[in-house]
């Protein structure tokens, strides 16, 4: 079993450069499915999740090249792709879900296993299903299967989220592009991640208007093409850098960033005390200080994002004065803060509020994550923790950060990758 262990007390300081969005590139891939032939992705992180997704690509019959060193994909779509996602994969990931909409948009049929991924709570694919439904699928579930179906193309229709999931208005979206007619999705999502995906479809030869804003309108085609694209820089990372930056004092300046994406989660760090310097390719955090504690409240994009909710946290349990955390988006993010508790943070939770009680210091001890961001957040406590702090649960880290540990090594921390015996 692979460990992070983690000595506290060094300033990061110096630069990382970020790779593309997993929340993006996984879906990007997904969406080639749409066009026959070769499409190339740029940018993409080299990261487990890609690998899983690459796999599942190539069991529906696509041929998939990653090549790490120039972080591309080249991935070749059969005229006729299997429309099969097997549950051994699928279990590994949430986001292969992503499948669904292109398989049965363009073959009529879509068998997809039921998703597994990070246990931070419920999250449905109601959403998903009414939506195919309206559009004319007929969707099932067997033995742990989605089972989508269409006689001919599916239709355009009119259809409401009633939250703004992104897995959703994906899955619509990619759905509605090859449909017959015109789809209108309301109350779509806004994330950076979702223009991305419109803008590598527009490229494909889709008909997208709205993108950007919380009404996608989309008119269907008779065909995609493949394409070139490069996947929007990784803001979730990009803010965990930020938050490392704040809870070590250190001085860090992000490369290949969108600043505006972050701009909520850059002034919560900028009212803890931060020198936030926004760069023409990105921004530095520097701070020279303990950090004062800030309040946070989840919400959809342009909201302060919740998957640096965990970081944030950490950042709390080491600051100045009592922060309160409003998780409105996943029920079970709070899991982590049990662990968080281990190395003496004072954090109490009551549904979906966590009040944090910052300390001067918190204490090493072993941990585990249980998910990719909790991960994060629980090393990035362990940079401030008096002793070695040793992080199970790697491979959560390993889906969503490439590269994480050589780019906290590059930045002076004390951090190193150890086999241990199961415990």
């Amino acid at each position: 079993m692979e460990v992070l262990r983690v000595v506290g007390g060094s300033p990061l300081r110096g630069e990382v450069r970020l790779t593309g969005a997993k929340n993006s590139v996984l879906k990007l891939m997904a969406a080639t499915l749409l066009a026959p032939g070769t499409s190339t992705i740029t940018n993409v992180p080299d990261i487990l999740d890609v690998e899983i997704m690459a796999e599942l690509l190539r069991r529906l019959g696509c041929e998939v090249g990653h090549d790490v060193p120039s972080s591309s994909l080249v991935i070749t779509v059969p005229e006729r792709p299997d429309h099969r996602a097997d549950y051994d994969l699928v279990r590994r990931m949430r986001a292969s879900v992503c499948v669904l909409g292109p398989l049965v948009t363009r073959l009529g049929a879509a068998d997809v296993a039921l998703p597994g991924g990070d246990n931070i709570g419920s999250r449905g694919l109601d959403m998903h299903i009414d939506g195919l439904r309206r559009m004319g699928a007929q969707v099932t579930s067997e033995h742990g299967y989605l089972l989508a179906q269409s006689e001919g193309r599916l239709t355009g229709a009119s259809v409401w989220l009633d939250f703004p999931s992104v897995g959703a208005t994906e899955t619509l979206v990619m759905a509605a592009v090859l449909a017959d007619g015109e789809t209108v999705i309301d109350n779509a999502a806004r994330e950076p991640e979702i223009i991305d995906i419109c803008t590598m479809l527009q490229q494909m030869g889709a008909a997208i208007d709205g993108v950007g804003t919380s009404t996608l309108t989309v008119v269907g085609v008779d065909a995609l093409n493949p394409v070139q694209h490069e996947t929007v820089p990784d803001r979730i990372v990009a803010g965990t850098w930020a938050a490392a930056a704040v809870m070590t004092r250190g001085d860090v300046t992000v490369r290949n960033a969108h600043a505006e994406h972050l701009s909520i989660a850059l002034e919560k760090l900028a009212t803890c005390g931060a020198d936030i310097d926004v760069l023409p390719d990105g921004f530095r955090v520097s701070m020279d200080r303990r950090p004062q504690s800030v309040d946070i409240v989840t919400l959809p994009y342009p909201g302060f994002p919740t998957d640096l909710q965990p970081q944030f946290i950490a950042l709390n349990a080491i600051a100045d004065g009592a922060a309160l955390v409003t998780e409105n988006l996943f029920e079970a993010r709070f899991r982590f803060v049990q662990e968080l508790a281990r190395l003496g943070a004072d954090v109490r939770t009551d549904g979906h509020h966590a009040l944090v009680r910052g300390r001067s210091c918190l204490s090493a001890a072993p941990v585990e994550a249980t998910d990719i961001r909790a991960g994060a957040g629980l090393v990035l406590a362990g940079l401030v923790a008096e002793g070695e702090t040793t992080v199970y649960g790697v491979g959560h880290i390993d889906r969503g950060y490439a590269g994480f540990v050589p780019s906290l090594e590059a930045l002076g921390a004390d951090v190193r990758r150890d086999v241990v015996s199961d415990r």
